[in-house]
């Protein structure tokens, strides 16, 4: 950890050597580059800066402590000693954090995709649900949302949501939602008021940048459409739906919001991007994934995350087993302490698997 520290210290006084240099000054890119890299460190390296300063200042308490002889003032050395020392272990834990490997993903916007799984109608209409709960979070966090493709029942379920969240840290604060969602409780429809269990699956993909994913013309297979589903006077009249295939891959993607054939496309894409940078990060980090599960689970769409019981009002993460009996309000979209408590547990099972050497 020491020896990394220094480098990130050098590489900074570098960094800011060039900034101003006349030289670099005089070439705004270089110069614009060296300033990204600057800010990238910069937090960490002042930090390290501080962590040596107050070091120095406990071994100068203690060094005085020694050869002084008023007993008040050596108390008084030994205490300013002490309180550094104090100092110098929060800071050690501030900076093994600044170390823990950046998510890349952190800052991208999402595409999220919501699906009823087990359950028939009780899980469309809870896949809606969980569609409400996610744009009110992004609401209450200033996020943008924007629906690419429903596919809506005759009660108002959804078989299918498709939307994008746009925003700062996005992807950070919504990735641990991919998963199984469990939900228990009363349907309408059932007259002897039995318990019923459904599940709905959610997947949060990272939205891909252009020069991230190269697609070829010719590997896709682009077809038009009216749209279907319960009607309304909404329902298409011409055949401006979209489904992109991807024949490589087999990724099929569909996008009925807009009524213009256009538009439907450039979102229609959009997913497709995104989805195919996915499915590529994660073949590619499979051996990884698979060596560094940990509290918070695997990630895995398939794994069962949460439970939602109705009858008790409780929301159960099993991933970290923590319960909150604050269903209603959580469905209203207060899931930040949740999702707080998530990365909170992921740092922490990344911290365990590090020194704390300094």
């Amino acid at each position: 950890m020491l020896k990394k520290l220094e480098e990130i210290l050098q590489k900074y006084h570098k960094l800011s050597d060039e900034m101003a240099d006349p030289a670099v000054i005089a070439l705004p890119e270089k110069w614009t580059q060296c300033a990204k890299e600057h800010a990238e460190i910069a937090e960490t390296a002042e930090k390290y800066l501080e962590y040596k300063r107050v070091e120095k200042e406990m071994d100068d308490a203690f060094a005085a402590a020694e050869t002084e002889e008023d007993r008040e003032m050596r108390d008084l050395l030994n205490d300013e000693g002490y309180a550094c020392k104090e100092k110098l272990a929060k800071i050690r834990e501030e900076l093994r954090i600044m170390l823990l490997p950046k998510d890349k993903n952190d800052d991208r916007n999402v595409i999220i995709e919501i699906r009823g799984g087990a359950g028939g109608e009780e899980a469309s209409l809870f896949a809606a649900e969980l569609y409400s709960m996610y744009c009110r979070f992004a609401e209450s966090m200033r996020w943008k949302t924007e629906l690419v493709d429903a596919n809506e029942t005759e009660l108002g379920g959804m078989k299918e949501v498709v939307f994008s969240v746009s925003g700062k840290g996005v992807y950070s604060k919504l990735k641990y939602e991919s998963g199984v969602h469990r939900v228990q409780r009363v349907p309408e429809t059932e007259s002897q008021g039995r318990v019923h269990t459904s599940t709905v699956t959610v997947a949060v993909l990272p939205e891909a940048e252009d020069v991230e994913v190269e697609i070829n013309d010719k590997d896709l297979k682009i077809d038009t459409y009216r749209s279907g589903g319960a009607g309304g006077q909404h329902i298409n009249k011409t055949e401006s739906c979209i489904r992109i295939t991807h024949l490589p891959t087999g990724i099929v993607v569909t996008c009925q919001d807009e009524r213009s054939q256009i538009k439907n496309r450039e979102k229609a894409m959009k997913v497709l991007k995104s989805r195919l940078y996915d499915y590529y990060n994660t073949k590619y980090q499979s051996d990884y994934a698979e060596n560094r599960k940990n509290q918070i689970g695997s990630g895995d769409r398939s794994e069962r995350i949460r439970t939602y019981n109705f009858p008790q009002n409780r929301v159960t993460d099993h991933r970290i087993g923590l319960t909150l009996y604050s269903l209603d309000t959580f469905m209203m979209g207060d899931i930040g302490g949740m999702l707080e408590s998530l990365a909170i547990a992921d740092r922490e099972a990344q911290l365990s698997g590090t020194s704390d050497e300094v």
